[in-house]
């Protein structure tokens, strides 16, 4: 389970507004950033909100070899949320990971960012099986 987890909040992007309103210009966009550092897509869900006339953002997640890329937008709010986790147990494939995370900040083109890099896996990181702030 050792990876790299990206997740990060944009905000006041000024990028082209279908890719906050366009589940399928996401969806292209996804697949493209994912495939050119190496990433391996394997499956993929995309949902339009809305509707053709009245988009209103989109959501969807790409299935990787790797692991998974996670992207919601909020066009009412100039807003996204990314996920990228990528598995490093058979080989290290953060630089692809860092690639394609920042090739989807750069086609979002966001005025602030807020992100978080994490190390997943590694035994100085482990909790309780069950924290009692994990209880009900």
């Amino acid at each position: 389970m050792h990876g790299l987890h990206l997740i990060a909040e944009l905000h006041d992007c000024r990028c082209a507004p279908r890719l906050l309103n366009d589940a399928g210009a996401l969806r292209e966009l996804c697949l493209t950033v994912c495939s050119v550092p190496g990433l391996t897509p394997l499956a993929l869900v995309f949902h339009q909100f809305g509707d053709r006339h009245q988009p209103a953002g989109a959501t969807g997640a790409v299935i990787l070899a790797e692991s998974h890329l996670a992207v919601h937008t909020w066009p009412e709010a100039q807003a996204v949320t990314l996920d990228l986790y990528v598995c490093n147990f058979s080989q290290d494939n953060s630089v692809a990971a860092r690639r394609a995370w920042r090739r989807l900040i750069d086609a979002f083109a966001p005025g602030k960012l807020v992100g978080h890099e994490l190390q997943r896996g590694l035994p100085t990181a482990a909790y309780p099986a069950a924290p009692a702030a994990w209880s009900d």
